[in-house]
């Protein structure tokens, strides 16, 4: 009898910690919405340089995209597009930075390879990520782009996992409709 009460009040315990630790986490996901402040954050670039958010804010449109891995199929399709409109987005005054949790090396080699313009920054614990409330898919982080106004508030936002240059498309109809 004791041992039966003794199981069940273990597995009472760990149901519920569990529960509040899920709970807990979804909480601190959120997803920022259109209107939603940005929340600050400071990470290391692909040059080792720290890029802190607060030195931007007020000055540029910030187009903020998180994607799942450097070098693959659909993240490479979707850095080149914003590459190859990195001149459209410059010029309506607009800052891109790219942000997944790769290492400082690999978004280097990664920028190389492709010549991309733009900072591209290592989150290796996702806590911007999470900031962001972004949300994982399947197996993978997820892929979300926002537009952070001057203000700092988020304008804009797109979330698609396999359009990945559609991010980059439709953050630059955003800004350009917007500047």
């Amino acid at each position: 009898m004791k041992i039966k009460i003794s199981c069940g009040l273990l597995l009472a315990a760990v149901f519920s910690v569990a529960t509040f630790g899920k709970a807990h986490a979804q909480a601190e996901q959120k997803e920022l919405a259109v209107g939603d402040k940005m929340p600050a954050f400071a990470l290391t670039d692909q040059n080792g340089k720290r890029f802190s958010s607060a030195d931007y804010v007020g000055k540029n449109f910030l187009v903020i995209y998180f994607y799942p891995k450097d070098e693959s199929m659909v993240c490479t399709k979707e850095a080149c597009q914003f590459r190859d409109s990195f001149n459209d987005f410059t010029k309506a005054g607009a800052k891109v930075i790219g942000i997944n949790a790769g290492t400082v090396e690999s978004h280097k080699s990664f920028t190389d390879h492709y010549k991309l313009p733009f900072i591209l920054l290592s989150d290796p614990d996702n806590v911007v990520y999470h900031k962001f409330g972004v949300k994982n898919k399947m197996f993978m982080t997820g892929r979300q782009t926002f537009v952070v106004d001057k203000e700092g508030k988020i304008a804009f936002t797109y979330t698609a996992m396999m359009q990945g240059k559609k991010h980059a498309d439709d953050a630059l109809a955003f800004v350009k409709g917007h500047k």
